[in-house]
């Protein structure tokens, strides 16, 4: 998952978590991301998961894009990169993980060793009978 963090413009201070690929952003109706800043097109710029290359984008022919302050049509996308699309900046971050909760495993392996310590007091009190 990724998130794409708004610098400028009417959404200024949004974050927006991306869960699903590809992701397209634009004035469009259908984007996941709209944005109704100047210089924005409707179907600006789109990011896509690939195996092998990781996070990659794909910007409309013609529409101002530019990656760390550099015109770019497509490419690979890293984490702390600056996206500009028209009067529009965007960081794009990898989201943080969420660990999921080990109660259940830690309170089984605390009772298992409880259940052993028992059972060694008593195999040591059966013996020294």
């Amino acid at each position: 998952m990724i998130q794409l963090q708004v610098l400028s413009g009417k959404s200024a201070g949004s974050d927006i978590a991306v869960r699903r690929f590809p992701f397209l952003i634009g004035r469009a109706p259908t984007a996941q991301c709209r944005l109704e800043d100047a210089g924005v097109w409707e179907r600006h710029l789109e990011i896509d998961f690939e195996r092998p290359t990781g996070f990659t984008f794909t910007a409309q022919p013609d529409a101002l894009t530019l990656i760390n302050s550099e015109p770019c049509a497509s490419g690979a996308l890293k984490s702390g990169d600056l996206i500009e699309l028209g009067s529009v900046r965007l960081r794009f971050w990898l989201a943080r993980g969420t660990q999921k909760s080990l109660r259940f495993r830690e309170v089984l392996i605390w009772s298992f060793l409880f259940l052993l310590f028992l059972s060694q007091v008593a195999l040591i009190y059966w013996l020294r009978l």
